[in-house]
Protein backbone atom coordinates (compact mmCIF):
# COMPACT_ATOMS: atom_id res chain seq x y z
CA UNK A 1 0.00 0.00 0.00
CA UNK A 2 1.36 3.40 -1.09
CA UNK A 3 2.54 5.34 1.93
CA UNK A 4 0.44 8.27 0.98
CA UNK A 5 -2.64 6.28 1.24
CA UNK A 6 -4.53 7.24 5.05
CA UNK A 7 -6.86 4.24 6.02
CA UNK A 8 -6.57 4.99 9.81
CA UNK A 9 -9.36 7.18 11.44
CA UNK A 10 -8.68 9.82 12.58
CA UNK A 11 -11.41 11.71 13.88
CA UNK A 12 -13.95 10.95 16.69
CA UNK A 13 -17.48 10.54 17.36
CA UNK A 14 -17.83 12.39 20.59
CA UNK A 15 -19.96 15.74 20.90
CA UNK A 16 -17.73 19.18 21.06
CA UNK A 17 -18.26 20.93 24.23
CA UNK A 18 -19.46 24.31 22.35
CA UNK A 19 -22.34 22.38 20.64
CA UNK A 20 -24.21 19.42 22.36
CA UNK A 21 -27.55 18.45 19.88
CA UNK A 22 -28.12 15.91 23.23
CA UNK A 23 -31.49 15.88 25.08
CA UNK A 24 -32.02 18.27 26.96
CA UNK A 25 -34.30 17.41 28.89
CA UNK A 26 -33.35 15.52 31.54
CA UNK A 27 -36.35 13.13 32.39
CA UNK A 28 -35.67 12.34 28.77
CA UNK A 29 -32.23 11.65 28.83
CA UNK A 30 -31.34 7.46 29.57
CA UNK A 31 -31.45 6.12 32.00
CA UNK A 32 -34.45 8.35 33.03
CA UNK A 33 -36.16 8.40 29.53
CA UNK A 34 -36.57 4.54 30.22
CA UNK A 35 -39.54 4.98 33.05
CA UNK A 36 -40.93 8.17 31.13
CA UNK A 37 -41.73 6.36 27.28
CA UNK A 38 -42.72 3.36 29.88
CA UNK A 39 -45.71 5.31 31.94
CA UNK A 40 -46.64 6.76 28.41
CA UNK A 41 -47.23 3.23 26.73
CA UNK A 42 -48.38 1.78 29.77
CA UNK A 43 -50.83 4.32 30.86
CA UNK A 44 -51.91 6.10 27.58
CA UNK A 45 -55.08 5.26 25.46
CA UNK A 46 -53.79 7.29 22.69
CA UNK A 47 -50.45 6.42 22.91
CA UNK A 48 -50.92 2.42 23.12
CA UNK A 49 -53.01 3.26 19.72
CA UNK A 50 -50.35 4.98 18.42
CA UNK A 51 -47.68 1.67 19.28
CA UNK A 52 -49.82 -0.32 18.39
CA UNK A 53 -50.52 0.87 14.59
CA UNK A 54 -46.67 1.61 14.09
CA UNK A 55 -45.81 -2.22 15.11
CA UNK A 56 -49.00 -4.33 14.55
CA UNK A 57 -48.75 -4.06 10.59
CA UNK A 58 -44.94 -5.05 10.39
CA UNK A 59 -45.57 -8.16 13.06
CA UNK A 60 -48.77 -8.96 10.35
CA UNK A 61 -46.24 -9.03 7.55
CA UNK A 62 -44.97 -12.36 5.83
CA UNK A 63 -40.94 -12.73 7.18
CA UNK A 64 -39.47 -15.05 5.18
CA UNK A 65 -34.98 -15.67 4.85
CA UNK A 66 -34.09 -14.84 1.49
CA UNK A 67 -31.58 -17.79 0.09
CA UNK A 68 -29.57 -14.66 -1.39
CA UNK A 69 -27.23 -16.99 -3.45
CA UNK A 70 -25.75 -18.85 -0.49
CA UNK A 71 -25.33 -22.66 -0.53
CA UNK A 72 -28.12 -24.78 0.43
CA UNK A 73 -26.92 -26.10 3.69
CA UNK A 74 -26.43 -22.45 4.97
CA UNK A 75 -29.82 -21.59 4.14
CA UNK A 76 -31.13 -24.07 6.01
CA UNK A 77 -29.22 -23.46 9.23
CA UNK A 78 -30.43 -20.18 8.91
CA UNK A 79 -34.02 -20.97 8.46
CA UNK A 80 -34.21 -24.07 11.32
CA UNK A 81 -32.57 -21.20 13.82
CA UNK A 82 -34.87 -19.05 13.20
CA UNK A 83 -37.78 -20.07 12.50
CA UNK A 84 -38.37 -18.84 9.39
CA UNK A 85 -39.48 -20.39 5.71
CA UNK A 86 -37.35 -19.91 2.83
CA UNK A 87 -38.54 -17.54 0.24
CA UNK A 88 -40.82 -19.80 -2.37
CA UNK A 89 -41.50 -23.01 0.04
CA UNK A 90 -45.06 -23.76 0.86
CA UNK A 91 -46.54 -21.47 3.26
CA UNK A 92 -48.55 -24.71 4.75
CA UNK A 93 -45.26 -26.98 4.71
CA UNK A 94 -44.32 -27.87 8.19
CA UNK A 95 -41.20 -26.31 10.19
CA UNK A 96 -38.48 -28.02 10.84
CA UNK A 97 -38.60 -29.29 14.80
CA UNK A 98 -37.61 -26.93 17.33
CA UNK A 99 -33.74 -27.05 18.66
CA UNK A 100 -33.21 -23.84 20.37
CA UNK A 101 -35.81 -21.51 21.78
CA UNK A 102 -35.55 -18.53 18.85
CA UNK A 103 -38.80 -17.23 17.59
CA UNK A 104 -38.76 -14.98 14.98
CA UNK A 105 -42.43 -13.95 15.68
CA UNK A 106 -41.34 -13.03 19.43
CA UNK A 107 -37.98 -12.04 18.28
CA UNK A 108 -39.72 -9.36 15.84
CA UNK A 109 -42.33 -8.38 18.89
CA UNK A 110 -39.49 -7.18 21.32
CA UNK A 111 -37.08 -5.24 18.66
CA UNK A 112 -40.00 -3.18 18.00
CA UNK A 113 -39.78 -2.12 21.72
CA UNK A 114 -36.74 0.11 20.16
CA UNK A 115 -39.60 2.53 18.96
CA UNK A 116 -40.62 2.75 22.41
CA UNK A 117 -37.61 3.47 23.90
CA UNK A 118 -35.52 4.08 21.22
CA UNK A 119 -33.49 1.10 21.31
CA UNK A 120 -33.26 -3.03 22.34
CA UNK A 121 -30.70 -4.85 22.42
CA UNK A 122 -30.47 -8.70 22.72
CA UNK A 123 -28.18 -10.95 23.85
CA UNK A 124 -27.05 -13.95 21.07
CA UNK A 125 -26.60 -17.29 23.16
CA UNK A 126 -25.21 -20.52 21.08
CA UNK A 127 -24.94 -24.33 21.58
CA UNK A 128 -22.87 -27.07 19.49
CA UNK A 129 -25.21 -29.24 17.87
CA UNK A 130 -24.84 -31.71 15.32
CA UNK A 131 -20.86 -30.87 15.17
CA UNK A 132 -22.08 -26.63 14.46
CA UNK A 133 -22.48 -24.17 16.48
CA UNK A 134 -26.22 -22.86 16.27
CA UNK A 135 -28.32 -20.15 17.94
CA UNK A 136 -30.04 -21.03 20.96
CA UNK A 137 -31.39 -18.17 21.73
CA UNK A 138 -31.61 -14.45 21.57
CA UNK A 139 -31.89 -13.20 24.77
CA UNK A 140 -33.54 -9.51 24.84
CA UNK A 141 -32.06 -7.27 27.18
CA UNK A 142 -34.63 -4.36 28.24
CA UNK A 143 -33.61 -0.92 28.48
CA UNK A 144 -34.72 -1.24 32.11
CA UNK A 145 -32.01 -3.94 33.08
CA UNK A 146 -29.25 -1.85 31.59
CA UNK A 147 -27.44 0.77 33.42
CA UNK A 148 -24.65 1.68 30.86
CA UNK A 149 -23.93 1.90 27.30
CA UNK A 150 -20.52 1.37 26.44
CA UNK A 151 -19.53 3.42 23.46
CA UNK A 152 -16.08 3.42 21.82
CA UNK A 153 -14.43 7.37 20.34
CA UNK A 154 -15.26 6.58 17.27
CA UNK A 155 -18.74 6.00 17.90
CA UNK A 156 -19.13 2.14 17.95
CA UNK A 157 -20.69 -0.07 20.23
CA UNK A 158 -18.29 -1.58 22.50
CA UNK A 159 -20.84 -3.18 24.79
CA UNK A 160 -23.74 -2.81 27.77
CA UNK A 161 -23.52 -3.11 31.60
CA UNK A 162 -25.75 -4.51 34.05
CA UNK A 163 -26.62 -4.34 37.89
CA UNK A 164 -24.26 -7.20 39.07
CA UNK A 165 -20.60 -5.56 37.42
CA UNK A 166 -22.76 -7.87 34.21
CA UNK A 167 -20.69 -6.53 31.18
CA UNK A 168 -21.43 -7.98 27.23
CA UNK A 169 -19.23 -7.70 24.89
CA UNK A 170 -20.26 -6.40 21.44
CA UNK A 171 -19.50 -9.27 19.66
CA UNK A 172 -22.64 -11.25 21.80
CA UNK A 173 -25.30 -8.48 21.24
CA UNK A 174 -27.51 -7.40 18.73
CA UNK A 175 -28.47 -3.74 18.82
CA UNK A 176 -31.77 -1.82 17.28
CA UNK A 177 -31.24 1.70 17.79
CA UNK A 178 -34.01 3.91 16.46
CA UNK A 179 -33.24 6.54 14.13
CA UNK A 180 -29.65 7.49 16.18
CA UNK A 181 -28.95 11.30 16.67
CA UNK A 182 -25.79 11.33 17.83
CA UNK A 183 -22.88 8.06 19.06
CA UNK A 184 -24.80 7.17 22.51
CA UNK A 185 -26.75 4.61 20.87
CA UNK A 186 -29.78 5.36 22.92
CA UNK A 187 -31.49 6.02 19.74
CA UNK A 188 -34.84 8.62 19.81
CA UNK A 189 -38.02 7.45 20.47
CA UNK A 190 -41.06 7.73 18.40
CA UNK A 191 -42.46 8.98 21.72
CA UNK A 192 -39.74 11.93 21.60
CA UNK A 193 -42.01 14.19 19.46
CA UNK A 194 -45.62 13.77 21.26
CA UNK A 195 -43.79 14.30 24.90
CA UNK A 196 -44.57 17.69 25.51
CA UNK A 197 -48.63 17.19 23.90
CA UNK A 198 -48.62 13.88 25.98
CA UNK A 199 -47.85 16.21 29.34
CA UNK A 200 -50.31 18.85 28.67
CA UNK A 201 -53.12 16.56 27.67
CA UNK A 202 -52.66 14.68 31.16
CA UNK A 203 -53.21 18.37 32.79
CA UNK A 204 -56.14 18.67 30.50
CA UNK A 205 -57.94 15.91 31.33
CA UNK A 206 -57.18 16.03 34.94
CA UNK A 207 -58.70 19.83 34.64
CA UNK A 208 -61.41 17.87 32.70
CA UNK A 209 -62.85 15.83 35.59
CA UNK A 210 -62.49 18.92 37.82
CA UNK A 211 -64.67 20.82 35.98
CA UNK A 212 -67.11 18.24 35.23
CA UNK A 213 -66.84 17.26 39.35
CA UNK A 214 -67.31 20.61 40.20
CA UNK A 215 -69.51 22.06 38.11
CA UNK A 216 -71.86 19.29 37.54
CA UNK A 217 -74.34 19.95 39.54
CA UNK A 218 -73.50 23.37 40.34
CA UNK A 219 -72.02 25.29 43.02
CA UNK A 220 -73.81 24.53 46.83
CA UNK A 221 -74.59 28.07 48.71
CA UNK A 222 -75.75 28.46 51.55
CA UNK A 223 -77.18 31.48 53.53
CA UNK A 224 -77.41 32.05 56.89
CA UNK A 225 -80.63 32.69 58.77
CA UNK A 226 -81.50 35.67 60.30
CA UNK A 227 -82.97 33.65 63.17
CA UNK A 228 -79.62 32.45 64.64
CA UNK A 229 -78.19 33.24 67.77
CA UNK A 230 -74.47 33.10 66.97
CA UNK A 231 -74.63 33.89 63.33
CA UNK A 232 -70.86 33.12 62.86
CA UNK A 233 -71.48 29.37 63.73
CA UNK A 234 -74.17 29.10 61.79
CA UNK A 235 -72.04 30.02 58.64
CA UNK A 236 -69.60 27.51 59.86
CA UNK A 237 -71.85 25.10 59.79
CA UNK A 238 -73.35 25.96 56.27
CA UNK A 239 -70.00 25.98 55.45
CA UNK A 240 -68.91 22.38 56.06
CA UNK A 241 -72.79 21.65 55.22
CA UNK A 242 -71.71 23.02 51.24
CA UNK A 243 -68.12 21.55 51.32
CA UNK A 244 -69.28 17.73 52.16
CA UNK A 245 -72.25 17.52 49.65
CA UNK A 246 -72.21 15.57 47.15
CA UNK A 247 -74.88 13.99 44.56
CA UNK A 248 -76.53 10.41 45.07
CA UNK A 249 -79.73 8.92 45.91
CA UNK A 250 -79.62 9.13 49.52
CA UNK A 251 -77.96 12.52 48.89
CA UNK A 252 -79.68 15.83 51.64
CA UNK A 253 -78.87 18.15 54.47
CA UNK A 254 -80.91 19.60 56.87
CA UNK A 255 -80.79 23.64 57.45
CA UNK A 256 -81.95 25.97 60.30
CA UNK A 257 -85.18 27.52 60.08
CA UNK A 258 -84.73 30.53 57.53
CA UNK A 259 -81.48 29.54 56.05
CA UNK A 260 -81.46 28.62 52.49
CA UNK A 261 -79.41 25.84 50.67
CA UNK A 262 -78.98 26.32 47.02
CA UNK A 263 -77.18 24.73 43.46
CA UNK A 264 -75.98 27.43 41.99
CA UNK A 265 -75.32 27.08 38.39
CA UNK A 266 -72.41 28.83 36.24
CA UNK A 267 -72.99 31.97 34.72
CA UNK A 268 -71.98 32.31 31.28
CA UNK A 269 -69.54 30.06 29.36
CA UNK A 270 -67.03 27.94 30.58
CA UNK A 271 -63.81 27.31 28.28
CA UNK A 272 -64.05 23.44 27.76
CA UNK A 273 -60.79 21.97 27.75
CA UNK A 274 -62.25 18.96 25.17
CA UNK A 275 -60.62 21.11 22.03
CA UNK A 276 -57.51 21.13 23.55
CA UNK A 277 -57.54 17.43 24.20
CA UNK A 278 -58.65 16.49 20.63
CA UNK A 279 -55.86 18.75 19.29
CA UNK A 280 -53.01 17.35 21.54
CA UNK A 281 -54.47 13.87 20.91
CA UNK A 282 -54.08 14.63 16.96
CA UNK A 283 -50.31 16.21 17.13
CA UNK A 284 -49.21 12.90 19.31
CA UNK A 285 -50.41 10.76 16.34
CA UNK A 286 -48.76 12.86 14.15
CA UNK A 287 -45.71 12.48 15.41
CA UNK A 288 -45.98 8.98 13.58
CA UNK A 289 -47.19 9.85 10.58
CA UNK A 290 -50.52 8.15 12.08
CA UNK A 291 -52.78 11.36 10.97
CA UNK A 292 -56.24 9.49 10.62
CA UNK A 293 -56.61 8.11 13.84
CA UNK A 294 -57.87 11.12 14.62
CA UNK A 295 -60.24 11.38 11.69
CA UNK A 296 -63.97 11.72 12.75
CA UNK A 297 -66.92 10.13 10.29
CA UNK A 298 -67.59 13.63 8.38
CA UNK A 299 -67.87 14.25 4.53
CA UNK A 300 -64.50 13.29 3.05
CA UNK A 301 -62.85 12.18 6.06
CA UNK A 302 -62.51 8.47 4.07
CA UNK A 303 -60.61 9.58 0.95
CA UNK A 304 -58.47 12.16 3.66
CA UNK A 305 -57.82 8.80 5.34
CA UNK A 306 -56.53 6.92 2.30
CA UNK A 307 -54.69 9.55 1.41
CA UNK A 308 -52.90 9.30 4.62
CA UNK A 309 -52.32 5.84 5.01
CA UNK A 310 -50.27 5.71 2.48
CA UNK A 311 -47.75 8.22 3.42
CA UNK A 312 -48.31 5.84 7.17
CA UNK A 313 -47.45 2.90 5.71
CA UNK A 314 -44.57 3.96 3.54
CA UNK A 315 -43.03 4.95 6.75
CA UNK A 316 -43.82 1.31 8.40
CA UNK A 317 -41.89 0.22 5.21
CA UNK A 318 -38.98 1.78 5.74
CA UNK A 319 -38.92 0.83 9.64
CA UNK A 320 -39.37 -2.93 8.39
CA UNK A 321 -36.52 -2.17 5.75
CA UNK A 322 -34.56 -0.85 8.84
CA UNK A 323 -34.72 -4.17 10.86
CA UNK A 324 -34.79 -6.64 8.45
CA UNK A 325 -31.22 -4.73 7.57
CA UNK A 326 -29.94 -4.80 11.06
CA UNK A 327 -31.02 -8.69 11.55
CA UNK A 328 -28.96 -9.77 8.37
CA UNK A 329 -26.46 -8.10 9.75
CA UNK A 330 -26.09 -9.14 13.04
CA UNK A 331 -27.98 -12.05 13.78
CA UNK A 332 -27.56 -14.26 10.11
CA UNK A 333 -24.10 -13.28 9.12
CA UNK A 334 -23.08 -13.64 13.14
CA UNK A 335 -25.02 -17.28 12.64
CA UNK A 336 -23.06 -18.42 9.56
CA UNK A 337 -19.87 -17.15 10.61
CA UNK A 338 -20.09 -18.88 13.43
CA UNK A 339 -22.04 -22.32 11.92
CA UNK A 340 -19.69 -21.97 8.68
CA UNK A 341 -16.12 -20.96 10.28
CA UNK A 342 -14.57 -21.18 7.20
CA UNK A 343 -17.41 -19.67 4.55
CA UNK A 344 -16.50 -16.35 2.95
CA UNK A 345 -19.66 -16.80 0.63
CA UNK A 346 -22.93 -14.88 0.04
CA UNK A 347 -25.19 -15.18 3.35
CA UNK A 348 -28.85 -15.21 3.34
CA UNK A 349 -30.90 -12.25 4.21
CA UNK A 350 -34.17 -11.69 6.03
CA UNK A 351 -36.87 -10.46 4.14
CA UNK A 352 -40.59 -9.59 4.40
CA UNK A 353 -43.38 -9.21 2.40
CA UNK A 354 -44.65 -5.63 1.39
CA UNK A 355 -46.35 -3.87 4.36
CA UNK A 356 -50.26 -4.57 3.96
CA UNK A 357 -50.20 -6.54 1.31
CA UNK A 358 -52.21 -9.29 2.63
CA UNK A 359 -55.61 -8.98 1.96
CA UNK A 360 -58.69 -10.51 2.70
CA UNK A 361 -60.06 -11.97 -0.87
CA UNK A 362 -63.62 -11.60 -0.61
CA UNK A 363 -65.73 -14.97 -2.39
CA UNK A 364 -66.25 -12.37 -5.38
CA UNK A 365 -62.91 -11.29 -6.17
CA UNK A 366 -61.91 -15.42 -5.50
CA UNK A 367 -64.21 -16.19 -8.67
CA UNK A 368 -62.75 -13.30 -10.89
CA UNK A 369 -59.72 -14.50 -10.00
CA UNK A 370 -60.43 -18.36 -11.01
CA UNK A 371 -62.47 -16.74 -14.26
CA UNK A 372 -59.24 -15.14 -15.16
CA UNK A 373 -57.31 -18.55 -15.10
CA UNK A 374 -55.07 -16.76 -11.77
CA UNK A 375 -56.20 -19.14 -9.69
CA UNK A 376 -57.91 -23.36 -10.09
CA UNK A 377 -60.07 -24.64 -7.80
CA UNK A 378 -58.23 -27.23 -6.13
CA UNK A 379 -58.79 -29.13 -2.78
CA UNK A 380 -56.61 -26.58 -0.55
CA UNK A 381 -58.82 -23.99 -2.15
CA UNK A 382 -62.16 -25.65 -1.45
CA UNK A 383 -61.07 -26.72 1.80
CA UNK A 384 -60.10 -23.52 3.22
CA UNK A 385 -63.17 -21.21 1.62
CA UNK A 386 -65.38 -24.50 3.53
CA UNK A 387 -63.58 -23.88 6.45
CA UNK A 388 -63.25 -20.05 6.47
CA UNK A 389 -67.14 -19.69 5.44
CA UNK A 390 -68.68 -22.74 7.81
CA UNK A 391 -69.74 -24.66 5.27
CA UNK A 392 -70.46 -28.30 5.57
CA UNK A 393 -67.95 -30.97 4.73
CA UNK A 394 -68.32 -32.03 0.81
CA UNK A 395 -70.18 -35.45 0.94
CA UNK A 396 -68.43 -38.73 -0.48
CA UNK A 397 -68.33 -38.80 -4.16
CA UNK A 398 -70.25 -42.62 -3.63
CA UNK A 399 -72.85 -41.37 -1.22
CA UNK A 400 -73.45 -38.49 -3.93
CA UNK A 401 -73.83 -40.76 -7.04
CA UNK A 402 -76.08 -42.88 -4.79
CA UNK A 403 -78.54 -40.10 -4.37
CA UNK A 404 -78.63 -38.65 -7.80
CA UNK A 405 -78.17 -41.93 -10.10
CA UNK A 406 -77.56 -38.88 -12.94
CA UNK A 407 -75.01 -37.41 -12.09
CA UNK A 408 -72.21 -36.70 -14.46
CA UNK A 409 -74.77 -37.76 -17.46
CA UNK A 410 -75.97 -35.70 -20.15
CA UNK A 411 -80.08 -35.22 -20.77
CA UNK A 412 -81.09 -37.47 -23.81
CA UNK A 413 -81.93 -33.76 -25.73
CA UNK A 414 -78.31 -32.57 -25.13
CA UNK A 415 -77.47 -36.25 -26.46
CA UNK A 416 -78.88 -36.16 -29.48
CA UNK A 417 -77.62 -32.68 -29.88
CA UNK A 418 -74.17 -34.09 -29.79
CA UNK A 419 -75.14 -36.89 -31.66
CA UNK A 420 -76.57 -35.07 -34.70
CA UNK A 421 -73.20 -32.74 -34.61
CA UNK A 422 -71.26 -36.43 -34.98
CA UNK A 423 -73.69 -37.68 -37.38
CA UNK A 424 -72.95 -34.11 -39.43
CA UNK A 425 -69.29 -34.97 -39.34
CA UNK A 426 -70.19 -38.90 -40.53
CA UNK A 427 -71.66 -37.36 -43.57
CA UNK A 428 -68.02 -35.09 -44.16
CA UNK A 429 -65.98 -38.21 -44.19
CA UNK A 430 -65.16 -38.67 -40.61
CA UNK A 431 -65.41 -42.24 -38.99
CA UNK A 432 -68.48 -42.28 -36.89
CA UNK A 433 -66.32 -43.07 -34.16
CA UNK A 434 -64.03 -40.41 -34.52
CA UNK A 435 -66.97 -37.87 -35.04
CA UNK A 436 -68.71 -39.29 -31.46
CA UNK A 437 -65.22 -39.05 -29.81
CA UNK A 438 -64.53 -35.02 -30.87
CA UNK A 439 -68.07 -33.95 -29.91
CA UNK A 440 -67.46 -35.55 -26.01
CA UNK A 441 -69.27 -38.89 -26.58
CA UNK A 442 -68.09 -42.67 -25.82
CA UNK A 443 -68.32 -44.62 -28.92
CA UNK A 444 -68.21 -47.90 -26.68
CA UNK A 445 -71.31 -46.88 -25.20
CA UNK A 446 -73.25 -46.25 -28.18
CA UNK A 447 -75.11 -48.94 -29.81
CA UNK A 448 -75.31 -47.77 -33.01
CA UNK A 449 -77.67 -50.20 -35.06
CA UNK A 450 -77.14 -50.29 -38.81
CA UNK A 451 -75.27 -46.79 -38.54
CA UNK A 452 -76.39 -45.72 -41.35
CA UNK A 453 -78.94 -43.04 -40.50
CA UNK A 454 -79.41 -40.72 -37.04
CA UNK A 455 -82.94 -42.33 -36.44
CA UNK A 456 -80.79 -45.34 -35.40
CA UNK A 457 -78.71 -43.99 -33.45
CA UNK A 458 -81.05 -41.64 -31.82
CA UNK A 459 -82.99 -44.37 -30.52
CA UNK A 460 -80.25 -46.62 -29.47
CA UNK A 461 -79.33 -43.48 -27.33
CA UNK A 462 -82.69 -43.53 -25.97
CA UNK A 463 -82.64 -47.07 -25.27
CA UNK A 464 -78.85 -47.53 -24.23
CA UNK A 465 -77.55 -44.11 -21.44
CA UNK A 466 -74.97 -43.18 -23.25
CA UNK A 467 -72.08 -41.69 -20.99
CA UNK A 468 -70.20 -38.40 -21.89
CA UNK A 469 -66.28 -39.50 -22.30
CA UNK A 470 -65.09 -36.52 -20.15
Amino acid sequence: MSDGVKVQEIGHARPARVWRDSEDNWDLRFPRSVRVFSKMAREDSQVTSVLKAISLPIQRAGWQIDPNGAPDDVVSVVSEDLRLRVLGDDPNAPLAPRQGKVSWSEHLQQALLSLTYGFMFFEQVYEERGGRFRLKKLAPRYPSTITKILVADDGGLEGIEQDGDVTIPVNRLVGYCHDPRDASWTGTSVLRPAYKHWVLRDDFLRLEAQVLDRNGMGVPVYTGSELAIDPDADLQHGQEIAETMRSGESAGASIPAGAKLTLVGVNGQLVSPREAIAYHDSMIARGVLAHFLNLEGKGGSYALAETQSDLFIQSLQTTAEWIAETATQYIVEDLVHMAFPGYDGLCPRVTFDPIASKKEISPQDLAALKNAGLVVADKPIREDLRRRYTLPPMEPWESFVERNPNAGRKSPDELAKLVEVALSLKEQGVELDKALEAVGLNPAAVEAGDGEGSDSVATSIEVKNVEFSG
